[in-house]
Formats: structure tokens, C-alpha cells, sequence
């Protein structure tokens, strides 16, 4: 049954030929999560665009303020900054319900020939998927994403420095209903538009933060939610513009504060019988050796993987002991404190990894997360025993890395996913890393300047 809001290009001419959608949004995700692209008039869409479109190169080589960065060597100023093109999926074809007359449709970013670019993000997680096709299974993945919600608008934040902003809430909303209550004309008008949208909406609730939101989908096919993840992340942004608020996915954006986080759950599914590839009921706790054998490969790869779930440096703030952010590697059954928490029974059955912060691209965390289970699962590997108690005072499990620079010599240094994405790939992206990595020790910080301004 099609899911309320997806089109099909039948669908598309007759609403564009009745005035119902004037503008097609083509777009792809990009380095950093977000999707980028063009507008394009209904009619033009139809008569020249379906097929592909073309847009500069850079943005797949651009950090996250838009500046073109020197050194990789997909694109640059030595290379003249062409054009690649982008490939529509039709099968993500959508109608937009927060904004006019519009529809939206994904693109994958390839070169001239049409093949897929391996540095794109929305290629890294398509390649990962064949290799659990390859071995028989299909993967499902949901994340759950937290933000902040502010009186202040968009633009008073930009004026403001960032700094005196008002939440909407002022104290722990953790399922409160009368705090959520004041917050719900947002909320309310993000979990309808999702849903009008394609993206079917399960549940929203308070968070630890004081006006703190989650709001939870239904699980899909890997690649069906990291693209659900980017549309939803941007449109709950313009919806919070439209209503004059702002909102943040970023991992830390106050000291005090929780994070953000961004647990991802997946699951592998046998193709041939359809039914979940996780769970045998006559192994202790049901788990299969399918299972097993993903969470070892999970854990095994966690160390270098988790840049592709903690790309900022202040991605790492969010790693405090007794913060429901987990600081060690481990796996636990229905246990916050650790890094990957097993949850479900049966058919629901899943593995929670608690490592990636709202501010992930939501593609690459899951091809790397995937990554890591199927070489355990390739390997046969077999997982210690599942931890248990307070995981926070743990002194046998390894921590996460602790920083961006130690995250980028962990995936520098690794093999599991040089080997799932290719060395041009895990390049491209440490170069990625190592830019943000330098912008940061470059610049003087508020902290810096308050600290050491008299006193040094």
C-alpha cells in the first residue's frame, strides 16, 4: 500500500498540469547530512529534469559553512570545479505539505558515465546494502533524532551571538505531557507533515533537556530511512522557521544541557523466507547466530566507525558519564549506559547504537554501521558476554574515542572500513575530518577569551 504523500511521475504530470505543484525539489545529501539542490518549475521538471540534473561538484568537497576545501581529489580548483550529475530515484517522489504547491524527489550523484560517484554518501550506504543483499539479507534501520525547540527565530539566533537563546521549556521534560503541551504546535505540525510527506510518524515525547523533543518513525529499509532522516531534519527545520522558532540537532549546543542524540536501530532479514534473520528461539535469549555474530562485528569496528557517527569536534561534548550518552564500547541488554543496547523479541529483535549525536549524516552512520555487522557476520565473529550493571564505570570495556582528532587516527589506522568503502573513499573523508579538525584549533573560542583574557 503507497504510503500517504508519495507520488509516482503519473501522478506528478496530472497534479502539475491541474496547478496542484508548480515546484519539484531535486536534491542529494551531502558531506554533512543536509540535502542540496535545485527548484525546478513543475513543467520543466517533467519535459527535461526526470532523468538527471547537473550541479557542481564542489558540494560533495565543501565543509559545512559552504567553503570549497583544498585537497581532495574528487574535486577542486585544479579540476575547474565541474558539474556532476544527479540521477532522480523516482521511488522517493513526494509531496511536501509544508511548502506550496511542491514535491520532492532525491537524487543519486554520479559521473557522466551514470555511475554512482563512491565518494557520495547516499552511494556508501547503497554499496553496503548489495553486500548484505550479496549475503542474502535486506537491512532495516530507524533513528530516533532529539533537538532543542526556541522561542527565538532563526535569524534572532544569528543576531544574538547564539548566546541568552530561550528554549521553549525551562526545566527536564523527560515524557512530560504539560510542558510538551506548550511545544505542541510545532511538534504536532512536524509529525503531520511527516506523515503527509511519506514518512509515517509513530510517536513524539519530551526529552531530558529542557525543551528537549523526539519524535520517532517507523522503521524501513536502510535506505528508505536515511532518506526519510535527511527530509525530516530539514523540514522540521523550515517548519520551526516558518512559525518564527528555531531548532537544533547540533550534539551539544549548551555545557549544562543534555546532547542531542541520534540512536540508530537495525536489523538483518533473511530474503529468501522474509522473516527477521535475528532471533532463534532456540538459542539463549533468541539470539541467532546472525545476531551474534553482527553485534561482534559492531563492536569490533566501533573504534574507527565513529567518525562516521561523530563528525564534529563538538560531537564529543556529548560523551559524559552519567548523561545517557555512552562513553564506553559495549553491548548490554535494554542497558542506557552502554554504547549498543539490544532491544525487542522476536521478530522485533534489534540492535541500538547509541553512539551517533544529532548533528550525523544520517547515509554514512548507517553504511558504517552496517559495515561493521556484516564483516562480523562475513567473519563468523562471536561477541564477549553481554555486559551488565552500570557500564559508565566499566573497566574492562574500551571507550569511544574521546575526541574528533582521536576518532580520525582510529579510522586512519582501521581495516574494516577501508575494506567496505575503499581507500579513495575512507580518504576522502578523513580529509573531511582532518579540515573541521583544523578550523577549530585555529579559531579562539568565547571559553578561551573568558578564562585566560586577565588571568594568563
Amino acid at each position: 500500500m503507497a504510503l500517504r504523500g508519495m507520488l509516482d511521475l503519473p501522478t506528478l504530470k496530472k497534479m502539475v498540469a491541474e496547478g496542484e505543484v508548480d515546484t519539484v525539489l531535486v536534491v542529494f545529501p551531502d558531506l554533512q547530512g543536509r540535502i542540496v539542490g535545485k527548484r525546478i518549475t513543475g513543467h520543466f521538471f517533467l519535459d527535461s529534469v526526470k532523468d538527471e540534473m547537473h550541479a557542481c561538484d564542489y558540494l560533495l568537497a565543501v565543509d559545512i559553512a559552504m567553503e570549497p576545501v583544498p585537497g581532495y581529489k574528487a574535486a577542486s580548483w585544479n579540476k575547474g570545479y565541474g558539474d556532476f550529475t544527479v540521477k532522480c530515484d523516482m521511488s522517493t517522489l513526494r509531496r511536501i505539505p509544508w511548502l506550496e504547491g511542491t514535491a520532492l524527489v532525491i537524487g543519486d550523484v554520479q559521473d557522466h558515465h551514470g555511475k554512482d560517484l563512491d565518494h557520495a554518501p547516499r552511494s556508501i550506504l547503497k554499496k553496503q546494502l548489495a553486500r548484505a543483499r550479496d549475503l542474502g539479507f535486506t537491512a532495516n534501520m530507524a533513528s530516533e533524532l532529539e533537538f532543542y525547540v526556541f522561542d527565538d527565530s532563526f535569524r534572532d539566533c544569528f543576531d544574538k551571538g547564539y548566546r541568552d537563546l530561550r528554549t521553549t521549556g525551562y526545566y527536564s521534560e523527560d515524557y512530560h505531557i504539560l510542558q510538551t503541551t506548550k511545544e505542541e504546535g510545532l511538534i504536532r505540525a512536524i509529525r503531520n507533515g511527516m506523515d503527509g510527506a511519506g514518512i509515517p510518524v509513530e510517536t513524539s515525547k519530551g526529552e531530558w533537556g529542557a525543551g528537549q523533543e523526539e519524535i520517532n518513525f517507523k522503521y524501513a529499509e536502510a535506505l528508505i530511512s536515511a532518506d526519510n532522516h535527511v527530509i525530516y531534519k530539514n523540514g522540521a527545520k523550515e517548519i520551526a522557521w516558518a512559525q518564527g522558532k528555531a531548532i537544533t540537532f547540533m550534539a551539544k549546543w549548551d555545557y549544562d544541557l543534555a546532547g542531542n542524540s541520534c540512536h540508530v536501530h537495525s536489523s538483518l532479514w533473511d530474503i529468501k523466507t522474509g522473516k527477521t534473520a535475528f532471533y532463534d528461539p532456540k538459542r539463549d535469549f533468541g539470539f541467532s547466530k546472525t545476531f551474534r555474530h553482527y553485534c561482534a562485528g559492531l563492536l569490533a569496528a566501533a573504534e574507527e566507525m565513529t567518525y562516521f557517527l561523530a563528525p564534529y569536534v563538538n560531537s564529543y561534548k556529548r560523551f559524559q558519564s552519567g548523561s545517557f550518552a555512552p562513553t564506553h564500547i559495549a553491548w548490554s541488554s535494554d542497558n542506557r549506559t552502554s554504547g549498543f543496547r539490544v532491544l525487542g523479541q522476536g521478530a522485533g529483535q534489534r540492535i541500538e547504537c547509541r553512539i551517533p549525536g544529532g548533528d550525523v549524516n544520517a547515509h554514512l552512520a548507517f553504511a558504517a554501521i552496517l559495515a561493521g555487522g556484516l564483516y562480523g557476520v562475513e567473519n563468523k565473529l562471536e561477541p564477549p558476554a553481554l555486559m551488565k550493571g552500570n557500564v559508565y564505570e566499566s573497566k574492562k570495556a574500551r571507550h569511544i574515542p574521546k575526541t574528533l582528532r582521536e576518532s580520525l587516527e582510529k579510522l586512519k589506522k582501521g581495516k574494516i572500513l577501508r575494506a567496505a568503502f575503499g581507500d579513495e573513499v575512507i580518504e576522502h573523508y578523513l580529509h573531511t575530518g582532518e579540515w573541521e579538525q583544523m578550523e577549530y584549533d585555529r579559531r579562539v573560542t568565547d571559553w578561551e577569551v573568558k578564562r585566560g583574557f586577565e588571568q594568563a
